[in-house]
Parts: C-alpha cells; structure tokens; sequence
C-alpha cells in the first residue's frame, strides 16, 4: 500500500507591493531659458564684443607708437650735400668714422647711390641719374636709446671737419611723434572709458528688465517663507550662468577676430595693401597683454551682472515687505 506523503501546506499568499513612490524632478526656481534671459544674453555678448574690440584697438595703437618712437630714437642721420670740390664718397666715409668715434654709438652705415635711386622713386620715377641731380646723400648712425652721444659736440665736430655736413637728431620728430602717440593713446581710452561705461549701464539695465519678469517668482518664494538670501543666491547663480555664456561669446569672438586678422597680415606680407595697414596700424597681433585684457573683461562682466542681480533681488524683496507692512499702500498694490 503505497505510503500517502504528507501534505504540504499551501504557502501564504505574498502580500502585494507597493508601487515605488516615484518624485517628480524638481525643476529649477528661476526658470532657465525664457525670453528675457535670451535678450541680455545677447545684449551682453554684443557688449562684450565691443569693448573687447576697443582695448584691442587701444593696445595696438600705444604698440604702434611706443614702435614708432622706439625705432626714430635709435637711429640719426648725416646729410651731406653735393658739392664741386668735394669728394662725395670720401665725405660720407669721413662723417661715418667721426661719428662712431662718439660714445654712445653702437653702428654706422651709408647709404649707397642705389638705395639713394629707391628712396626717390616714388617721388622722381626710376632711372635717375644721380650725378644729374643736386641729391644729398646719407649716414645713418645707431645710437644707444639710455645712453645718447653729445649731439651738440658731434654736429660741431662734423661741422668743422665737413661744412657740407648736417647733422639731423630727429629730436623734432620724436618730439611731435612722444606727442602724437600720447594724444592718440588717450583719445583710445578715452573712447574705451565710453564703450566700458555704455556697457556697464547696458548690462545693468537689462538685468534689472530680465528681474523685473521674473518678479513674481520672487513674491511667490518670498511668501512661501522663502530667506532674502537664498532668493538672491538662485537669482544671481542663473544671471551668473547667462553673463558666463554672452560675454564669453562676446569675448570669444573677439580674440578670433584679431587672431584672423593676424592670420591674414601674415600671410599677405609684402603686397602695398599690407604693407600701408602695417605702417599705419602695425600688426594686428595685441598679445598675451590682450587676450588677459578680453579675459579680465569677460570676468568683470560676469561679476557686474551678479552683482546687479542680487542688489535687485534684495531691493524687491525690501520693497514686497513695506509693502505688506504697510496697509495702504498694499490696496495701491493690488489696484
């Protein structure tokens, strides 16, 4: 007889699950693309590119002319004027010799007959005859820029030796070029203190615009027990994020435009177009110096918009509570 097995026990029923609780995202307090925010983003980026744009400017301007200033100072000039009875070759190898004899002269050469036919080409056309023609010939005498020769003994001394000799220091066109390039360096910062200033009032503006769309959202978080500071800190980390974004596209900009633009002057040396941007702007490379310039002046944006984002936020939530602390004036609200 077969032994009958025991029977198992039905297993208890398995209670049911709860459905995981599942929490919504929170999305951010400030919301973080709308209308306002894109429009100072823009504003920004257009007003980071301008001035960007200016201390660029401004720094090849004061490079181009300390350049300018810097090569005249180093160089002076021994005219020697034809005459019959003078040997012309002999005088120009006379006024080298006795300049170089002074000290603070680091080099002389003269100026050959052909180099001499160069200068005068634009003027007088090709193929000239010098011996034709009443043309002065030149020395030009290196001198050391911190410890200048005694002009006045050496213009004396080649006087003496050479009457047909002149002695030019260039002192009257460094004097006017110290002035040039200072006027210029300051109508440059003059126009970068205008540009700096339109866009401080510019970013301040349309932060304090963007705020003033978003001002329900701080009268809500304010009424709901929401701190000044924490409304604040939510406010300035979304305007810090949109003034990161326009002034380094402004600024990127910027620094491509000018490393193109140096690009393309490198590339096009020796053609007349070049060579008059270059005489005029020298090279349109502003350097290290320059790109720390955009870089500053991204920073200084970003903290600029931070900074008017908060001090907006703060004077909305003072004016919320005196308005709520004061009755009458809460009826002028709501009306």
């Amino acid at each position: 007889m077969n032994e009958q097995r025991p029977r198992r026990e039905a297993d208890p029923p398995q209670p049911q699950r709860r459905a995981e609780m599942r929490v919504r995202p929170t999305g951010p307090i400030v919301p973080s693309a709308n209308v306002s925010g894109n429009a100072l983003m823009c504003v920004i980026a257009i007003m980071s590119f301008l001035a960007c744009l200016t201390l660029g400017g401004v720094s090849m301007v004061r490079a181009t002319a300390q350049s300018w200033q810097s090569q005249i100072s180093r160089e002076i000039t021994i005219q020697v004027k034809p005459d019959d009875n003078l040997d012309m070759e002999k005088a120009l190898a006379d006024a080298r010799d006795l300049a170089l004899t002074f000290s603070g002269t680091t080099g002389g050469s003269i100026i050959d007959r052909a180099a001499t036919a160069r200068l005068l080409e634009p003027w007088l056309g090709g193929g000239l005859d010098l011996d034709e023609l009443p043309v002065p010939r030149l020395v030009v005498i290196t001198i050391d820029e911190n410890n200048p020769p005694d002009f006045a003994a050496m213009r004396q001394a080649l006087t003496e030796m050479i009457p047909q000799a002149f002695l030019d220091d260039h002192r009257t066109w460094v004097d006017r070029l110290v002035t040039m390039a200072n006027t210029t360096a300051m109508i440059g910062s003059g126009v970068l203190t205008l540009v700096f200033s339109a866009m401080v009032l510019t970013v301040v503006f349309a932060t304090r615009g963007a705020l003033s769309g978003n001002r329900h959202i701080v009268e809500v978080l304010h009424f709901v027990g929401a701190e000044a500071g924490f409304v604040a800190s939510e406010f300035q980390k979304h305007f810090l994020r949109i003034s990161l974004k326009g002034a380094g596209a402004g600024g990127l900009l910027a620094a491509l435009s000018f490393a193109i633009a140096s690009f393309w002057q490198s590339q096009t040396l020796a053609t007349p177009e070049t060579d008059q941007a270059t005489a005029l702007f020298g090279t349109f490379s502003i350097g290290y110096t320059g790109y720390l310039g955009i870089f500053a002046i991204i920073l200084v944006i970003a903290l600029l918009t931070t900074l008017t984002a908060r001090l907006t936020v703060m004077r909305t939530i003072y004016e919320i509570d005196l308005i709520r602390s004061d009755p009458g004036r809460t009826d002028t609200f709501q009306g």
